[in-house]
């Protein structure tokens, strides 16, 4: 039996085609990072921007940082808005860690005030409960990720962000799970900043990612050190991208999402986006009648499904599955610990995630159905 892989939300898999070769050009030829030695007839880093400007909906691509993964780019937002004691954050329970740990940093180090909006069922935001905590709160700061690591719910980030605006807060949109699936169009929703991931639906290799941030606004730099260019200075260049890239960044990862973005802009995913969401659909239905509670989150949404079933520890499922299937799907918490008590689940033990790619297929869907159907006639006891 193939092995079926199930675990795209965490990261994507397979690579687009041309990734792997574009890493491996990178690592075996000279190095030619822009004014740092080397090469400099071609710019890898300034080609990724342009490919990503048009993905993200912007005009200007010098107003994407790079870095090495949403994490970073999270942390750059976060921690260089200069927040102040007093100062108050919004943000929602369906947050990845990498919100949750930095705004818990500063509500320990500054006294920054944090609030986390529940979530509906779905694992979405409901944009009447968001305006009604702006006007409550009157945060500085809104964060709320683009569409859940957990349901797969995607928010509304134009409205989102609108409603932010009119209470006087900077939004920032956390993209890991978007960018590369939906459709984006950051200067039109007003986005002010908004942290992206290549290895997720970008379908990249892992230590890519960035932040953008919208022409007008400045962050202070987080981390500091060599850029290549004003060397002489004794602070970070004022310029973007400059401003926030310190430190030598991962060219051949780079190289290899550059290879994913011309692949992607040649193959759309609005071509296989329909396809994967029937899959999706298909195994909701199927779970269902084995008898799992599934997250239903409707559309919007990203390919990604959560589920428990019954007695069975997801812990035990996804073990079982592995072992004995050689199918790979994700159990846990999922680095989201706040969401599962809006969805129904115990937040101790969380669910089964499913999260497909554009390179799945039916039969991928057949296999963890027939699977999970041994698995509930076996009982719990088998596990």
């Amino acid at each position: 039996m193939a092995q079926v892989y199930l675990n795209n939300a965490a990261t994507s898999w397979p690579k687009a085609p041309g990734v792997a070769e574009a890493v491996a050009g990178a690592v075996t030829e000279l190095p030619g990072a822009a004014n740092r030695g080397g090469l400099e007839d071609f710019d890898v880093f300034a080609a990724v921007r342009q490919q990503l400007a048009r993905v993200m909906g912007i005009s200007d691509y010098n107003r994407i940082a790079l870095g090495s993964n949403a994490t970073w780019g999270l942390n750059a937002a976060i921690f260089g808005l200069d927040l102040k004691p007093g100062d108050r954050v919004l943000t929602t329970t369906a947050e990845h860690n990498s919100v949750l740990r930095p705004l818990f940093a500063l509500s320990q180090s500054l006294g920054v005030q944090v609030e986390y909006l529940p979530t509906d069922a779905t694992g979405r935001v409901s944009p009447q409960a968001w305006e009604v905590a702006l006007e409550r709160l009157r945060p500085r700061l809104c964060v709320v990720t683009h569409a859940s690591n957990v349901s797969g719910a995607a928010n509304d980030a134009a409205a989102l962000t609108a409603l932010s605006h009119a209470r006087g807060a900077k939004l920032l949109l956390d993209m890991s799970q978007t960018l590369g699936w939906l459709d984006c169009s950051l200067e039109a929703w007003g986005v002010d900043m908004a942290a992206f991931t290549g290895h997720k639906y970008l379908l990249g290799p892992q230590g890519t990612g960035g932040l953008y941030l919208r022409p007008g606004l400045e962050l202070s730099p987080h981390l500091v050190g060599g850029t290549g260019i004003h060397s002489d200075l004794d602070t970070m260049p004022a310029q973007m991208p400059g401003h926030l890239e310190a430190g030598t960044n991962n060219e051949p990862g780079f190289h290899g999402l550059l290879a994913a973005l011309r692949w992607a802009a040649d193959n759309p995913v609005a071509e296989d986006r329909e396809a994967t969401l029937a899959r999706l659909e298909r195994l909701e239905s199927g779970l269902a009648a084995l008898g799992a509670a599934v997250v239903s989150p409707g559309r919007p949404c990203t390919p990604v499904l959560s589920f428990t079933l019954g007695s069975f520890a997801p812990d035990l499922i996804g073990a079982t599955l592995r072992d004995s299937y050689d199918i790979l799907v994700r159990t846990g918490l999922h680095c989201a610990p706040k969401i599962f008590s809006s969805l129904g689940i115990n937040p101790k033990s969380g669910s089964v995630r499913v999260s497909l790619s554009r390179f799945n297929s039916d039969d991928d869907i057949t296999a963890l159905l027939d699977a999970l159907a041994e698995i509930v006639a076996a009982g719990p006891e088998w596990l």
